[in-house]
């Protein structure tokens, strides 16, 4: 049985036809660009990069591009809220994949730079989060400006009249664009990890593996005591653990929030399916964005009572009851 982990491409080519495009964050350099160099026959397709989560989605959904590679979680900031709200709304889409890439960040500057001269400093928010405590301890009077990624903050540093002294980015795009680099290793705490999902239009999924992970957008219907605690009972009721929950504002008002999770176990379980009809009960605009294989290898523990063959027998028992045996 062949699942999407050893699938080159996606189940939904789409209007490409056999041509296989893959977006990613760009710019080259990015360590988005090192997840989707790991997935087998990447190397060989046609790749993007875009500026930014919402215009890679956007090329998925028009149909240029047969999947994109974005960041959604970091091990020491959470969620990557970019990408948790681009999903959120829009046309549907499905992931397909996760991967898992250690972060490793440098600081760089133009040649002739040294460490005392760094007045401003560019990366993205979640690198710069990731080493504040070192900037604080090294760099304390330069100021922290945003860009769209890494890999962008290092391109915009390498060009004629940069706006910044220096960039936290990844060392291979340092390298790639001649800057120098004063310090390596710079995130505050080590063995950091981002996780990337591949993202395609709705086709078919992913085989279950017995190691899988499924992600879903839940709208809250309306505010009320105890509306998240009947959430969560559609999941521990029937054994489903949750690996992230995280609220998102959805923007229409102060206090309208959506929660973005992930589940352990894909819809073809029997434990999970029963979870999602509940769910859609209570909230029937929630957003399934796919049962996936974990990155992590990690087996899904099914307690007894919850396992495919315990709900069998509860249909049969049913069943029984309602045919007068």
């Amino acid at each position: 049985m062949t699942s999407a982990a050893d699938t080159q491409a996606p189940h939904h080519p789409g209007p490409l036809g056999e041509t296989v495009v893959y977006a990613y964050l760009g710019p080259e350099g990015t360590f988005t660009e090192a997840a989707l160099l790991s997935i087998p026959g990447a190397q060989d397709a046609v790749r993007l990069p875009a500026p930014s989560v919402n215009s890679a989605l956007e090329m998925v959904r028009s149909g240029r591009a047969t999947a994109a590679v974005v960041p959604i979680e970091n091990s020491v900031e959470g969620g990557v809220s970019a990408t948790l709200d681009a999903l959120s709304a829009g046309t549907p889409l499905r992931i397909l994949r996760e991967v898992l890439v250690p972060i490793t960040f440098v600081l760089a500057v133009r040649p002739g730079v040294a460490l005392a001269d760094i007045r401003t400093v560019s990366t993205h928010t979640h690198a710069w989060a990731q080493c504040r405590d070192w900037a604080a301890a090294n760099i304390p009077e330069a100021e922290y400006l945003p860009a769209a990624s890494t890999a962008a903050a290092a391109v915009e540093l390498s060009e004629a009249e940069p706006s910044f002294d220096a960039a936290v980015c990844a060392p291979l795009v340092a390298q790639r664009l001649g800057l120098d680099v004063l310090a390596e290793d710079i995130g505050d705490v080590r063995d950091a990890v981002t996780r990337f999902v591949m993202i395609s239009l709705p086709g078919l999924l992913p085989e279950p593996t017995g190691s899988d992970k499924t992600t879903l957008v839940i709208p809250l219907p309306e505010d009320h005591p105890g509306a998240l605690m009947e959430i969560l009972e559609q999941f521990s009721s029937r054994g489903v653990n949750l690996s992230r929950i995280e609220s998102r504002p959805t923007g229409m008002f102060l206090g309208d929030y959506f929660f973005s999770i992930d589940a352990d176990g894909h819809v073809a379980d029997a434990r999970m399916a029963d979870t999602l009809k509940g769910l859609h009960r209570i909230s029937p605009d929630l957003r399934f964005l796919g049962s996936y294989p974990r990155a992590d290898h990690r087996e899904t523990e099914i307690s007894r009572h919850t396992s495919d063959e315990a709900f069998r027998a509860a249909d049969i028992w049913l069943e029984s009851l309602l045919n007068g045996y």
